[in-house]
């Protein structure tokens, strides 16, 4: 048995950790914190995350920690699995690069080598100081080559990558796209890297944004990522802000569980509101709700209550192309044209419509003494930026960091912008059209009214984790037909006022 001191040791060593853990974000540079994307993990998050590891199979645990900082997660790791009856022999590949964290990685790791020996537990480990995604890419390339080398592989991975746009003429990106890789970010990098390098049945922790769950962008990273490793766990914060609160983080993170060659079977999604995991929910669901089996895109939805997955209404069924609307962000990037821009309407100018015009569904403009500005002058240079004046149906690319809904939408009018021929749409702002020309009324309406229902919201919220909506996003979403559409419209301009209630009921009317 292992002695009450001992555990009150390791207990003592995972805060000494976390302690190492803030005082190396004192010391870190903003600068360099932003250069190479670093966010540390919280010994509540890097507890529950070792948590999710299956026992282990073997009894030789060979775990990799890319980008461990000052050590919390693999802290964590050790904790729970140092304090076994069945003691396990573990091996550690950490790697750093920051100079700062590499110090308190060592003196963690270093102390934590003291404890295991008095336990009579086998403990190992490296500290590797090179660019994760550079020295294993070019590795695992050379095993294409004459000249092989060495390539290390693991039976456990724990991470907290960092979250960093790589660009596609980047070194980062060039080595990547030797072994396989697509990507457009360091986070995916990370998983995409350490899965291949994981054995058979190898199991990979990692907590990252959850951006990757759908879009153009990181497609080809979820066909690797779905393609090499079954989706065992997933957990969501309902809370934006509160996973990296200390570096004030806004994107959506989520915690992801694979199994490398796993079968895929079920997958246990648990959620909470913060990293307290005070209030902790954990449902299962079949597979196929997660990624459809009919999406080429492979769009991940992730639920956040037992009964947000409903089967989405078979009515509501229909693409942007099949009722012939076209979905584009705003032309208008203000700094870009400043010259052009007027506080107010002047001679020649045309209204410019920012997302603050729309108020509860309806455009309200102009906006006098106002933090943006009316107007956009109508010149040969901004002509290219302009649409005819009409009905647009529009929906903010941006929510508050807690807001309620994710998808808001309203309508710009035109009798509400007199007598302008053109008008501009700024690029904060996503707008519905028919070939560049202004949707009908009833149409426009109509399409205003169910984007602003529940339904809608909780259908997006599955599968996106942006803290923006984009307009790729709303063009792969599914939609009530054009007629239907239409006579949603019809019956909003029937009625006085349209509470959340009262769209609800109409919308769901209309989906059955």
């Amino acid at each position: 048995m292992i002695s009450e001191s001992i555990l009150a040791e390791t207990a003592g060593f995972l805060s000494f950790t976390d302690l190492n853990r803030k005082e190396a974000n004192t010391e870190l540079e903003v600068e360099t914190k932003s250069m190479l994307g670093q966010y540390m993990t919280s010994s509540d998050i890097a507890s529950f995350m070792a948590s999710l590891f299956p026992e282990p199979t073997k009894k030789t645990i060979k775990l990799l920690d890319p980008g461990a900082g000052v050590g919390s997660l693999t802290s964590a790791f050790l904790d729970r699995f140092c304090t076994k009856k069945n003691k396990f022999s573990i091996e550690l590949t950490a790697y750093e690069i920051d100079s700062v964290m590499n110090k308190y990685l060592k003196t963690n790791l270093a102390l934590f080598e003291k404890i295991a020996s008095e336990m009579d537990f086998n403990f190992s480990w490296e500290i590797v100081d090179k660019d994760f995604v550079i020295e294993k890419s070019r590795k695992l390339d050379s095993l294409n080559s004459l000249f092989k080398e060495d390539v290390k592989t693991f039976t456990h991975c724990i991470m907290n990558p960092p979250y960093k746009k790589i660009k596609s003429s980047s070194r980062h990106r060039t080595f990547l796209r030797k072994v396989g890789i697509e990507t457009v970010n360091l986070y995916s990098a990370f998983v995409a890297l350490s899965l291949l390098l994981l054995e058979e049945n190898g199991y990979l922790v990692a907590i990252i944004p959850r951006s990757f769950c759908n879009g153009p962008y990181y497609l080809p990273f979820r066909k690797f990522l779905l393609s090499k490793a079954a989706v065992k766990r997933i957990h969501l914060f309902d809370s934006r802000n509160k996973a990296f609160k200390e570096d004030k983080v806004l994107q959506e993170n989520i915690i992801i569980g694979v199994e490398k060659g796993g079968i895929q079977k079920d997958v246990i999604v648990s959620t909470s509101t913060d990293d307290s995991f005070s209030d902790l929910f954990v449902y299962k669901y079949s597979f196929d709700k997660i990624v459809k089996k009919e999406d080429k895109y492979f769009f991940i939805h992730i639920p956040s209550s037992s009964c947000d997955f409903e089967d989405f209404p078979d009515k509501f069924n229909f693409s942007l192309s099949d009722i012939g609307l076209n979905i584009s962000t705003g032309p208008v990037v203000d700094f870009r044209v400043k010259e052009h821009i007027c506080d107010m309407p002047e001679k020649n100018c045309v209204p410019l419509i920012y997302p603050c015009h729309i108020k509860n569904g309806a455009i309200c403009w102009p906006i006098k003494n106002g933090k943006k500005p009316n107007a956009i002058i109508f010149n040969s240079h901004t002509k290219k930026w302009l649409y005819p004046n009409g009905f647009y149906t529009v929906v903010r690319r941006f929510s508050s960091k807690e807001e309620k809904r994710r998808i808001v939408a309203g309508i710009i009018e035109p009798d509400l912008l007199g007598n302008a021929e053109k008008i501009g749409i700024e690029n904060h702002l996503n707008f519905f059209h028919d070939n560049k020309k202004p949707l009908t009324q009833a149409l426009s309406k109509g399409l205003c009214v169910y984007l602003n229902s529940t339904m809608v919201d909780e259908y997006f919220r599955r599968f996106s984790g942006h803290t923006q909506v984009n307009a790729a996003d709303l063009k792969l979403m599914k939609y009530p037909s054009r007629e239907n559409l239409v006579k949603l419209g019809k019956w909003a301009s029937e009625i006085n006022a349209l509470s959340q209630e009262i769209i609800d009921k109409e919308v769901l009317k209309i989906s059955k």
